[in-house]
């Protein structure tokens, strides 16, 4: 496809301000309940498992694996081919959907459960969004 327009892009909030900072700045940010630990996202000044506001922003390790995924083929003016739309069980317990990139959109590249790892794909000074690669398996 030609003329590939640019990815539709979020409008930070007060409550979502802290994350885009975060991927602006290559780190992937959750928020954690400091009254009983419970760690979530999307971002929201209280806690989903207990009402808390006593939450606390923190970097994520970045690490995750595929837990579920749809390969889009339909034509969208913001992306090339098929992409997929993925659910991502975080390393630290929540789940993300986002898009698997740097690898084949097929279910046979497509392995469920998948190690995977967060990049940063820079829309402008602001926004850069969390994408995931699958991890290169040492040898």
């Amino acid at each position: 496809m030609a003329d590939l327009q640019p990815r539709p892009l979020p409008t930070p909030t007060p409550e979502t301000q802290h994350f885009w900072d975060g991927t602006r700045d290559g780190e992937l940010r959750l928020q954690r309940c400091l009254d009983c630990d419970h760690t979530y996202f999307p971002p929201r000044p209280f806690c989903p498992e207990c009402g808390s506001k006593r939450v606390e922003v923190f970097t994520a390790s970045g690490r995750g694996t595929l837990l579920s995924y749809v390969i889009n083929h339909r034509r969208h003016a913001s992306f090339d081919g098929p992409y997929c739309i993925a659910l991502v069980k975080l390393e630290e317990g929540p789940t993300m959907m986002s898009n698997i990139v740097e690898c084949e959109q097929t279910p046979e590249a497509l392995v469920l459960d998948m190690p995977l790892t967060v990049v940063f794909e820079r829309q402008n000074d602001d926004i850069s969004v969390p994408l995931f690669r699958p991890v290169e398996e040492s040898t």
